[in-house]
């Protein structure tokens, strides 16, 4: 029998690097299910888009199809192969940065939204910073005045316009600004082709107006509950015993706290927009990702639609994540690491 005991081992914390990291894994988690979802929406598209009557070749042709030019045009396009080849070589082109030819044009895809992905970028990405700081602003000064003439109106006017769809409030616009009471602005937003969407401010004042107007209620509904609940908390009352002044409690106490549950509206806010902003591209003729979705539609051009949707789908995925990254990291207690 030995008698020597053995020093039993020193368990320490995990290492550095061992350590669960909220952010880090949310980012790797959200990347790898961002792939799959938009292989899972590529194949979905495609099969939509098999299930449309007619095809690009009877959508080139028109009145002048007949059975022989049809039968050509399909061979001359490719259409004529099986779905899953077709499917297959348009996904293996677009793994090596080739989104495939247009079948109504013949030009490269990548070319022909190129342009159109910046234009419609400036227009959510001017519609939802400026929405979103109407938003939080009108909901801070609500919650400060809470119950108060100027509150009761906010509320009542957001909870209408909440009702509005875009297309109506493009054309409240266009009526009173642009054709009937006004003539400030243009009823239709043309570019050249080539030029950027900021080097015409005036094309771009009511598309962004009114994708501001839709998604302010929003924003402002959550920001003003999130404020109210924030100024009844302890923390903010003990502020206010100890004298602070009331915009400093805004600002510095109340406001910090309450951004985190408005963070995931403003997220959802850009997601809307993206869906959005095909209506209002389409009513003001807006040369952007919408304009060109609807004109693939119709044109039966499936290389283009799937790029288009993949492009929208990708914009949706980055969002979320981008999202759930500042919600996480404007909250103390959930992004720090676990032990």
């Amino acid at each position: 029998m030995t008698t020597a005991t053995e020093a039993p081992e020193r368990v320490g914390p995990p290492s550095k690097a061992a350590r669960p990291h909220p952010i880090r894994d949310l980012l790797i988690k959200r990347s790898l299910i961002g792939v799959l979802t938009l292989v899972a929406v590529s194949i979905l598209v495609f099969a939509a888009t098999q299930t449309l009557p007619g095809n690009a070749a009877s959508a080139v042709l028109l009145n002048t199809a007949t059975p022989q030019r049809l039968h050509a045009l399909e061979v001359q396009l490719g259409l004529n192969r099986p779905a899953v080849d077709q499917y297959w070589t348009w996904l293996t082109g677009v793994l090596h940065g080739n989104f495939g030819k247009s079948l109504a044009n013949g030009q490269p895809v990548g070319t022909l939204i190129g342009g159109r992905i910046l234009n419609s970028l400036a227009l959510v990405v001017l519609a939802g910073v400026i929405g979103t700081l109407i938003g939080v602003g009108l909901g801070v000064l609500a919650a400060a005045r809470r119950d108060s003439v100027f509150d009761h109106v906010l509320s009542v006017t957001s909870l209408a316009v909440t009702a509005l769809p875009e297309f109506v409030v493009a054309v409240v616009l266009i009526i009173f600004f642009a054709a009937v009471v006004v003539h400030w602005f243009p009823a239709v937003s043309v570019f050249v082709p080539g030029t950027a969407p900021w080097s015409n401010p005036k094309e771009l004042v009511l598309p962004v107006a009114t994708l501001v107007i839709v998604i302010v209620p929003y924003v402002f509904r959550m920001m003003r509950a999130s404020m109210i609940d924030a100024l009844e908390s302890d923390y903010v009352q003990m502020a206010r015993l100890k004298g602070v002044p009331k915009w400093r409690v805004l600002l510095f106490h109340a406001l910090p706290n309450a951004i985190a549950p408005t963070i995931q509206v403003i997220g959802l806010s850009f997601l809307y927009l993206a869906g959005g902003v095909v209506v209002v591209e389409y009513m003001f003729n807006y040369p952007g990702l919408g304009q060109a979705l609807v004109s693939a539609v119709s044109d039966r051009d499936i290389p283009q639609i799937q790029a288009i949707v993949l492009v929208l789908a990708a914009f949706y995925i980055a969002v979320n994540i981008l999202t759930d990254v500042i919600a996480l990291a404007v909250s103390p207690r959930r992004r720090l690491p676990r032990s």
